[in-house]
């Protein structure tokens, strides 16, 4: 059996609502940071996609802001795409497309900005331009590569691989409140997996992983170390164990997470809880 990457860090946030979503098919109802986190995660899927073609377009020494305004109108391109293809959730929780738009217009300006200056400076420095631009440009992004690892019993799919010369850097993005320092544990142990997956593929070391957090707009490393292999093997075993053994596990400690989850009603309602137990565990 292998377990993807994203059930590590949703059984450290809360063992019971995993089991719930896993064992008994329960779907968490969408709400509104879930459906802006989606589109906020496409844009940044595939504006990736894009960022070989805009460097190869730009042929020439350009003043910064014409860079700027490449960037510009490709980003708000695919950010279009993304709330139309979003469009019934946004519904469903009662968010017009163009206010999802306005609401996501700070974020894709700053991306673009940010962008276009590392191109700028880095033709700058290299005097390249068109197709020899991309090639030397450093670092280039890999979005969305599907890994697996039989031995780890892991699989998954990474948000971006910066690539240079000496190795790979995995990022994963998070919406979200970001913690006052470092990154939440859950999202520790699902970075220091990617890494585990990466260098297992490319049979390169990954020395550092980074987190995203999209809303603070921060960017928070992660160091690997030899220890975490065997940490990461740990709850994987106790993951399969909880998916087969299929024992339902107590309530969550913490008051906060469950304020906020959206499975609460159903985790609390005891008698639904059984129902559902004989449904998919019957004796």
């Amino acid at each position: 059996m292998k377990i993807a990457v994203s059930m590590l860090s949703a059984y450290l946030y809360c063992s019971r609502k995993l089991f719930l979503e896993k064992v008994l098919m329960i779907e968490e109802p969408d709400k509104e940071s879930l459906v802006m986190g989606t589109i906020r995660h496409e844009f940044y899927e595939n504006i990736n996609k894009k960022e070989e073609s805009i460097v190869s377009s730009i042929t020439e020494m350009a003043p910064l802001e014409n860079i700027q305004a490449i960037y510009r109108k490709e980003h708000l391109a695919v950010l279009r795409k993304a709330i139309v293809s979003s469009k019934k959730r946004l519904d469903d929780v009662d968010i017009g497309m163009l206010d999802a738009y306005r609401k996501s217009l700070p974020f894709v300006l700053e991306e673009s900005s940010a962008r276009a200056a590392n191109i700028f400076s880095f033709i700058e420095a290299n005097n390249v331009f068109g197709e020899e631009l991309w090639q030397k440009l450093t670092p280039k992004i890999i979005s969305e590569l599907r890994v697996e690892s039989n031995e780890l019993r892991l699989k998954g799919i990474v948000d971006q691989i910066h690539v240079y010369d000496n190795g790979y850097v995995p990022f994963e993005l998070k919406t979200g409140k970001a913690p006052n320092d470092g990154v939440w544990p859950s999202h520790r142990i699902q970075i220091a997996a990617y890494s585990l997956l990466l260098q297992e593929h490319f049979r390169k070391p990954v020395k550092e992983g980074f987190v995203f957090y999209l809303d603070a707009g921060e960017k928070r490393r992660i160091t690997i170390n030899p220890f975490m292999k065997e940490e990461i093997k740990k709850i994987v075993d106790e993951i399969i164990e909880l998916l087969e053994k299929r024992d339902l596990p107590d309530f969550c400690s913490n008051q906060n997470k469950c304020a906020k989850c959206g499975v609460k009603q159903t985790c609390y309602n005891e008698g639904e809880i059984n129902n559902l137990l004989k449904i998919r565990m019957p004796a």
